[in-house]
C-alpha cells in the first residue's frame, strides 16, 4: 500500500513541477503554453512595440532561469517512481519468501529516498526564491503590473508550494516504508532462527533415540551371553 501511494505522490510531484512552470512562464513564453489571457497568436495583445519586445525577452530569461528546477524535478520524480515500482514488483511476495538481500536493499532505498526528498524540496524552494529575487523577475513583474496582470509576480506560486507539499509527503511515506521494512527484516530473521532451532531439536531427538536403542541392544546381548554361560 505504501509503495502504491509513493508512486502516486511521485506522479503528483511531476505534475506540479510542470504546472508551476506553466503558470509562471508568462503569456508570451512557450513555457506558458498559451494558457493566459493573451498570447502572440491572439487577436488582442496588450503589449506593443518596445514593451512587447521587453516582455518577450524577460519571459524567455525567466523561463531559462527556472529551467534547472523543472529538469531536476522531473528527473528526480520519475527516477524515484521507477525505482519504487521496481521494488513493488520484486517484493510482491509473502514475507517468508523474501530474501534478506532484497529487504536490506529496499530499506536502504527508502531511507535514501526520504532523505533525498527532504533535501530536494529544500533546494527547489531555495532556488525558486533566488530566481524570484533577481532583477529579471522584478522588472518582469512591473511590466505585467502596468497592464493589470498582478498574478505575474515574484512571490512563491501555488504550484511551487504544491511541489514542496507533495515532496514532504513523499519523504514521510518513504520514512514510513523504511520502518516497515525494518520490521520485515526482524520478522524474517526471527522465523529463520525458529526454523533452525526446530531442525536442531529434531536432530537431537533422533540422536537420543538412537543412543537409547543402542543401549537397549547392548543390555540384551549381555543377558543372552549370561544365559549361554549358565547353560
Amino acid at each position: 500500500v505504501l509503495k502504491f501511494v509513493e508512486i502516486t505522490v511521485n506522479v503528483l510531484v511531476l505534475i506540479c513541477v510542470g504546472a508551476a512552470q506553466a503558470s509562471v512562464a508568462g503569456f508570451t513564453s512557450l513555457g506558458g503554453f498559451g494558457t493566459g489571457s493573451f498570447s502572440l497568436n491572439s487577436a488582442y495583445i496588450p503589449f506593443e512595440g518596445t514593451e512587447l519586445q521587453q516582455v518577450r525577452e524577460l519571459d524567455m530569461q525567466f523561463t531559462q532561469m527556472r529551467a534547472p528546477c523543472v529538469y531536476g524535478g522531473v528527473a528526480f520524480s520519475i527516477t524515484a517512481a521507477a525505482l519504487t515500482l521496481v521494488f513493488l514488483v520484486v517484493g510482491a511476495k509473502p514475507i517468508q519468501q523474501l530474501r534478506m538481500g532484497l529487504l536490506v536493499g529496499e530499506c536502504a532505498f527508502n531511507l535514501l529516498a526520504g532523505t533525498a526528498y527532504v533535501a530536494a524540496v529544500g533546494l527547489y524552494l531555495h532556488f525558486v526564491s533566488r530566481v524570484n529575487a533577481t532583477d529579471v523577475c522584478k522588472r518582469r513583474e512591473r511590466l505585467y503590473a502596468r497592464r493589470g496582470y498582478t498574478s505575474v509576480n515574484c512571490a512563491v506560486q501555488g504550484g511551487d508550494a504544491a511541489v514542496g507539499l507533495f515532496g514532504v509527503a513523499a519523504a514521510c511515506l518513504y520514512f514510513a516504508s523504511f520502518v516497515v521494512c525494518v520490521f520485515a527484516i526482524r520478522t524474517v530473521r526471527s522465523r529463520a532462527a525458529k526454523a533452525q532451532h526446530s531442525s536442531e531439536s529434531s536432530v537431537g531427538d533422533r540422536s537420543v533415540g538412537n543412543h537409547r536403542a543402542l543401549h537397549r541392544s547392548s543390555e540384551t546381548s549381555r543377558h543372552v551371553q549370561a544365559l549361554a554361560t549358565l547353560v
